[in-house]
């Protein structure tokens, strides 16, 4: 048989396999009808692997049970889609439990931010809420969230992502621990110094004290120089521990708002690797609310450890039309290997694509959770 014969006999078995699939698809169709009257649900974890069992079972090589495996497994994730979007036309749309409001609320709040007055949170918080703003400082990331969630602030600004040192870890993790939602961000441009004492030359430093962000964004600069660095819980309190211990051998990397607040000597400005450097940072809220113009969409969830997981979750943005922005992934504490993901998509909780997508992702992962749409 020469290659044009084997193309000729590959189109006709593909056009019945395109028959089957169709044929397979509609029945799936009816299957859906049926669930939709007893309630029972779309994804059956137990008989899917019974059938991938029997199906693999039925090819002759071990090459064509892996293979057969995998085909029936992306038909089986392709039909559960088909049946979450008629669900979703016979009003069985997933319910989400935020509310959309026109606007959110900004006047006589209370705000809450990591560190004290001068750190880049703190900028930010003025940044978004105005200078009239109540807004205060707690110690530690955790204590802004339990300052939101038990309701003593209205809202909390925390960093999130930096345009050179990737994802603020610390704040993945607290967003799953806590029921606080995001509402708004905002994005602040971040431009390093290095602050000394008063008198102080560049040539008397030897040690540098910072956020651990901050001693990476100005990494190149620091190993240049030969200096020590050490890690504070902000640039704001690098700046105060400079100050209050008076030595010239000492110096902090800050804004130079901070060096003027704290009354330190501008050593050299602009330091970070990246002149572009720019932080973004959410506003959290305790309250699922999302503006009625909300354009992205965060959630996390867990899979279970198998090959394809990942793969067949993200499926739901694809036959739903849905761009996903970001995903990050986190190790879960206690489970060796197995990871939480965190995803940004494009969307409002309005969209029927983005209400179906989330149906298949909330009804397939384990611990799935809208952080919010804003």
């Amino acid at each position: 048989m020469d290659l044009l014969e084997c193309r000729n006999k590959l189109d006709v078995i593909d056009k019945q396999i395109v028959k089957l699939f169709e044929e397979r698809m509609d029945i799936c169709g009816k299957v859906a009808e049926t669930k939709i009257a007893s309630g029972k649900a779309v994804y059956d974890a137990e008989r899917e692997k019974q059938k991938l069992d029997a199906v693999s079972a039925m090819a002759d090589s071990e090459f064509n049970q892996v293979a057969v495996r995998e085909l029936f497994s992306q038909m089986m994730s392709i039909s559960r889609k088909y049946q979450y979007s008629i669900l979703a036309e016979h009003g069985r749309a997933m319910k989400l439990g935020f509310e959309r409001l026109d606007k959110l609320p900004v006047e006589g709040v209370r705000v809450v931010h990591q560190g004290v007055e001068g750190a880049y949170s703190h900028a930010a918080a003025i940044q978004y809420f105005g200078k009239n703003a109540e807004i205060y400082h707690v110690a530690r990331f955790e204590d802004a969230m339990k300052e939101v969630q038990l309701g003593n602030a209205d809202y909390a600004v925390m960093p999130i992502e930096n345009s050179s040192a990737g994802a603020v870890i610390d704040m993945y993790d607290l967003l799953t621990r806590y029921d606080n939602y995001i509402v708004a961000e905002t994005f602040l441009p971040v431009n390093h110094a290095l602050l000394g004492v008063p008198g102080a030359k560049l040539s008397d430093v030897k040690t540098v004290f910072s956020h651990p962000q901050a001693l990476m964004q100005c990494s190149t600069f620091l190993n240049d120089n030969g200096l020590k660095q050490i890690s504070v819980e902000n640039t704001a309190v690098a700046a105060k521990r400079v100050v209050e211990e008076g030595d010239k051998s000492q110096a902090a990397i800050a804004s130079e708002i901070a060096g003027q607040m704290y009354g330190l000597e501008l050593l050299k400005p602009s330091i970070q690797n990246n002149q572009g450097n720019t932080t973004r940072f959410v506003i959290l809220a305790n309250r699922k609310v999302y503006q009625k113009d909300a354009g992205k969409i965060s959630i996390c969830f867990e899979l279970p450890h198998t090959s394809g997981s990942l793969y067949n979750m993200l499926g739901n943005f694809i036959f739903n039309h849905v761009n996903m922005m970001m995903i990050e992934s986190r190790p879960i504490p206690g489970r060796n290997w197995e990871y939480r993901f965190f995803v940004d998509i494009e969307g409002n909780l309005q969209d029927a694509g983005v209400k179906n997508a989330l149906r298949g992702i909330g009804a397939e992962a384990q611990n799935f959770k809208i952080l919010g749409n804003y």
